[in-house]
């Protein structure tokens, strides 16, 4: 059987390539081919770098999707199903809207794919392809081996990308990871990660993509006890509930932790409490988080968010300053981003304030635009105060300075690392504003799968040809 995974771009303006050129490996689309038995012909594509041959001959096309990139795989969907190709669809986004996913899609994947995946193989291999395909309880990550054989030859930046958990047991109600994975955690045997990680020993510097790195704290301790002895160098995600414990910071810095990613979101207590982020303030809040991860030389890339009702014009500023008072080594400023199946996405929709049914398929909406419509500002003041807020933040003025902070260059490789960063973030700033969602120049018709959306149903699990069973 000839297996093709595909993963999917935002959207390309007509003529030009997409507008990155530097991207991270697809973890999922590894994920999945180590997940498919041998014997399995897998092709894989990455529609970010390169063009996808739709007419190179496949049995079955898989296509992990996110909001952002709905549009867009719908588009490569319809292309293989015009060839008389089925498509099976999974990622966030079919779990978030399976039922918007099915209509383009012969089957959908919901939730979590190693419960399911073998199943989906077999019933494709057999001609019985069912509309959706979900799993019970979450399935247990022992064992998940990536295939990176599928990036041979693929120029991605030399980062490892290795799961240690999934999910996040907190709800922030802006926040899809809670929706879909119902705030819960699940994580890998450490032998496993270890195991993986040594097999990436050519990889410069190692990403934990966990939603929250430290969402089981205990766990997460005896992971970086035993981490310490690879000596290696690594970055993730983290909330700020990590930086009150002592402990875990001696041990992350021990491992070999040259940053993390921490969701501040709003200087406005108000704010955090409607976003379900009360905790952001607690045991005396951002200041005291700071000084002990300073302490602990951890460099830190804080994103904010802006738009929630208590923000207006004047709360851009405020923020901006608290960022360059703390020469954070990288941040982000971004709008509020209402994403299907979130509480937040539900409360705007209640109070009519979502200015598309589905922004994310709208021709209409472009990337940064706003989806809704704030309380205390316009959509247009929204939009321009997070590109102004970037602008500050990545001038030539504020990149040096931080850049002579002495957390942001207590590693030579790292402070080397913070300016070719820096401004490569600050040459995008503006530069996805008004981005297309989908390929402009695509010139085909969405081909729907079915005439009708069916009912989301769990199917059976059982019968499936032996061929696909037997090589597991």
């Amino acid at each position: 059987m000839r297996l093709t995974l595909i993963h999917p771009c935002i959207g390309r303006r007509k003529g030009q390539r997409y507008i990155r050129t530097w991207q991270m490996e697809p973890l999922p689309a590894a994920a999945i081919a180590g997940l498919t038995p041998p014997g399995v012909d897998i092709r894989f594509y990455d529609d970010r770098m390169e063009r996808i041959p739709f007419d190179e001959p496949a049995d079955v096309v898989a296509i992990s999707v996110e909001t952002y990139t709905a549009k867009r795989a719908y588009q490569i969907a319809s292309e293989y199903r015009r060839r008389g190709v089925p498509v099976i669809m999974g990622g966030f986004h079919a779990s978030l809207c399976p039922e918007e996913v099915a209509r383009y899609a012969d089957a959908v994947v919901v939730g979590e794919a190693e419960a399911v995946w073998l199943q989906v193989l077999a019933d494709a291999e057999g001609g019985t392809l069912q509309p959706y395909y979900r799993g019970g309880q979450r399935p247990s990550l022992r064992g998940l081996r990536p295939d990176r054989s599928i990036f041979k030859g693929k120029r991605y930046l030399p980062i490892g990308l290795v799961e240690a958990g999934r999910g996040c047991h907190f709800k922030c109600d802006f926040c899809a990871v809670q929706t879909v994975f119902n705030h819960s955690q699940t994580r890998r045997p450490a032998d496993d990660i270890l195991e993986e990680i040594e097999r990436l020993r050519d990889k410069r510097l190692f990403f934990f993509v966990d939603d929250n790195i430290t969402s089981n704290m205990a766990e997460a301790k005896d992971f970086f006890r035993e981490l310490a002895r690879l000596k290696v160098r690594w970055v993730s995600q983290a909330s700020i509930n990590a930086a009150y414990d002592e402990e875990f910071l001696e041990l992350i810095a021990a491992s070999g932790c040259e940053g993390v990613l921490i969701g501040f979101e709003s200087l406005n207590p108000d704010n955090l409490r409607k976003m379900n982020k009360g905790f952001n303030m607690m045991k005396g809040g951002f200041e005291q988080a700071l000084a002990n991860l300073r302490r602990h030389r951890i460099r830190l890339y804080i994103t904010f968010v802006f738009g929630y009702d208590e923000d207006t014009p004047a709360s851009f500023a405020p923020t901006v300053d608290f960022a360059l008072e703390h020469k954070f080594y990288i941040a982000a400023f971004n709008h509020l981003t209402p994403f299907p199946g979130t509480p937040l996405y539900q409360r705007l929709a209640e109070e009519e304030r979502l200015r598309f049914d589905a922004w994310w398929l709208d021709d209409r909406y472009r990337y940064n635009q706003i989806p809704f419509r704030p309380a205390k500002m316009s959509p247009a003041e929204l939009q321009a105060g997070c590109l102004d807020a970037r602008r500050a933040f990545y001038s030539h003025r504020s990149i040096w300075r931080r850049g002579f902070d002495e957390v942001n260059r207590a590693s030579a490789r790292m402070w080397w690392n913070y300016y070719g960063i820096n401004y490569l973030f600050r040459s995008e700033v503006a530069e996805r504003d008004e981005y297309p969602l989908g390929d402009e120049a695509w010139q085909g018709e969405l081909i729907p799968a079915r005439s009708m959306v069916l009912p989301l149903v769990t199917p059976a699990l059982n019968a499936s040809p032996l061929s696909l069973h037997a090589a597991r």
